[in-house]
């Protein structure tokens, strides 16, 4: 911890303020910012409403846009190296589910991000996506800071190597709706989304419903904040009823 403080304090110019949100990044990646700035941004919302000298923008959106880059760019030439012998086809559904909003919502989770996030919105008025996105901002400000090789070890080692393995990946679905709608289709059975808006206790906040009707049939229904997760809820649901027979 000496080390640390050293390290974090040398500067007269970084604050004791710094220093303490330097050290929280330090916890959760093993990584000791060089540039804070860049760290600051991606955990800057932009309710904050910060510009810079020019009247810019300075929050974490173009830097999650970086990370999403710099993510799916390591993340295909990690599964490139590693399976010579999946196609384009396997390669691309890896990926997808690897970079996917659930796996990264779950890695942030786990990293506590949202704790560091400087913000004047109330947190429970954020969507389900947020943890992940900080995820992808923290990732662009690691490249800017260090450059593509400290990424690489980052990424592999707190989102790839979150997977026990590369075959477990494999076998895990990406979209329940996707993956339900092909199985449909295979069986040519009819199959439809009934998805509305449904009034809720929390004030500004919208909540839809979908059920999802299959051969004239409601088999499954969810309520979730948005059309698209609720419609993947209701088949992500649909499909564990019917996982066992499904073939």
């Amino acid at each position: 911890m000496y080390f640390l403080k050293k390290i974090f304090f040398k500067n007269e110019s970084r604050s004791k303020k710094d220093g303490i949100f330097c050290n929280e990044i330090y916890k959760r990646i093993g990584i000791v910012p060089r540039k804070e700035h860049f760290y600051k941004q991606a955990f800057t919302h932009r309710s904050v409403n910060k510009v810079d000298a020019k009247g810019n923008s300075i929050n974490n959106e173009r830097l999650e846009f970086l990370g999403d880059s710099v993510l799916n760019y390591i993340t295909a030439i990690y599964l490139y190296d590693n399976l010579p012998s999946k196609d384009e086809g396997s390669l691309t559904k890896m990926r997808s589910k690897l970079v996917s909003r659930e796996h990264l919502n779950q890695i942030g989770k786990k990293l506590e991000v949202l704790k560091l996030l400087d913000t004047k919105t109330d947190i429970n008025r954020f969507n389900d996506n947020v943890e992940g996105n900080l995820i992808e901002s923290l990732i662009g400000a690691i490249y800017l800071d260090y450059g593509i090789e400290m990424c690489r070890k980052v990424i592999v080692k707190y989102i790839i190597n979150n997977f026990s393995s590369l075959e477990s990946l494999e076998g895990k679905i990406a979209s329940h709706k996707s993956y339900m709608i092909e199985y449909f289709q295979k069986k040519k059975w009819s199959f439809q989304f009934i998805t509305y808006e449904v009034k809720n206790h929390r004030p500004n906040e919208q909540f839809f419903e979908s059920k999802l009707v299959v051969n004239e049939k409601e088999l499954s229904k969810a309520t979730a904040t948005s059309k698209k997760k609720a419609e993947e809820k209701a088949a992500q649901r649909l499909y564990y009823k019917m996982r066992h027979k499904m073939k």
